[in-house]
């Protein structure tokens, strides 16, 4: 039983059904300290009536920790955990999570094989879990038991609230700027297309290319500087007309500008280039790279802060991505 049918129950209700302190309450449930033989009958009672399930970061912070939040990214490779956008997302849980007592740990979900999800229900010490890379296959594959401890970082689903950024709005953004420095025949390098938050962005651009009677041209991405590069070539063979290119990623976007080098295309004189993130980076290379803005720590800390607090989140909360308008476009 829940106190309300929107929120599960707390250690507040748990004391003051008991008729007891709220720290009388916490050192029953967490076996330690002293409380009479009274206090922890109603207390005990109180838990069975409301069905309380004592938040696993409280715990840590009477037990002296051992209780772990877990970033799970589901990835192709083992090199998805170099990329520099995980390690801000566990950075990020890390400043929520160590005041707290608890720590912080990164864990491969191997493309295909979402069953992994299995190994970290089973694990007692795990308090949350925040997915990285979410496919709705493995929003499918989450264990019933791990529900109300688990949040994503790109798409949901009614059991697992999300926290992205707005990307679809930040790419419009990107392109109309594009559009509005007379820019016309404008390509894109897409992300991996088995992530479905990356299809926002493709979504956005077809839309806008149709609405101002503009021909598409869009060519396959993987978030990499290398394939952003290769990109750039393959877009001179086939649109040799071609006057700006979209990436989805800054690094894409690094990477097609150093392949326009290659190709002896000048940026922004022949070809403009816009990218996705404002990475550190992108603001000291030249030309300083145009892009739009992902506060990648704000979505990772308030994902974090969510499972720790223990309490339902809205089923998709989008963060807003802003035009950074630079010299390469």
């Amino acid at each position: 039983m829940t106190t309300a049918a929107h929120r599960p129950a707390t250690l507040e209700d748990v004391a003051r059904v008991a008729g007891v302190s709220r720290s009388t309450a916490s050192r029953v449930i967490a076996g330690t300290g002293f409380a009479s033989p009274a206090a922890r009958k109603q207390v005990t009672a109180a838990v069975d009536q409301l069905g309380y399930v004592p938040n696993p970061a409280a715990r840590a912070l009477v037990r002296g920790g051992g209780v772990r939040l877990v970033v799970a990214v589901l990835g192709t490779s083992a090199a998805v955990l170099d990329d520099p956008y995980v390690h801000q997302v566990v950075g990020a849980a890390a400043r929520v999570c160590t005041p707290a007592g608890v720590g912080v740990a990164l864990y491969r979900l191997p493309f295909g094989d979402p069953r992994s999800l299995d190994q970290l229900d089973g694990d007692r010490s795990v308090c949350g879990v925040i997915l990285v890379n979410t496919t709705e296959h493995l929003l499918a594959a989450v264990p019933r038991s791990l529900r109300g401890r688990v949040v994503s970082i790109g798409v949901g689903s009614a059991t697992v609230p999300s926290f992205d950024v707005d990307n679809a709005a930040g790419s419009e953004e990107v392109l109309r700027h594009l559009y509005a420095s007379g820019r016309r025949r404008i390509a894109m390098v897409t992300g991996p297309r088995w992530l479905p938050c990356a299809q926002r962005p493709v979504q956005t651009y077809r839309r806008l290319m149709a609405e101002a009677g503009l021909p598409e041209r869009i060519l396959p991405g993987d978030f990499r500087a290398a394939r952003g590069r290769t990109a750039a070539g393959e877009a001179l063979r086939r649109w040799p007309d071609i006057d700006a290119i979209y990436a989805i990623s800054d690094d894409t976007a690094l990477g097609v500008i150093a392949g326009l080098r290659d190709a002896g295309a000048r940026v922004p004189g022949d070809v403009a280039v816009a990218g996705f993130d404002d990475i550190p980076l992108a603001g000291m290379t030249a030309p300083a790279l145009t892009t739009a803005s992902h506060p990648v720590g704000r979505i990772a800390v308030a994902a974090a802060t969510a499972l720790l607090d223990g309490r339902p989140a809205a089923p998709v909360t989008l963060f807003p991505s802003a035009l950074v308008a630079r010299a390469s476009a």
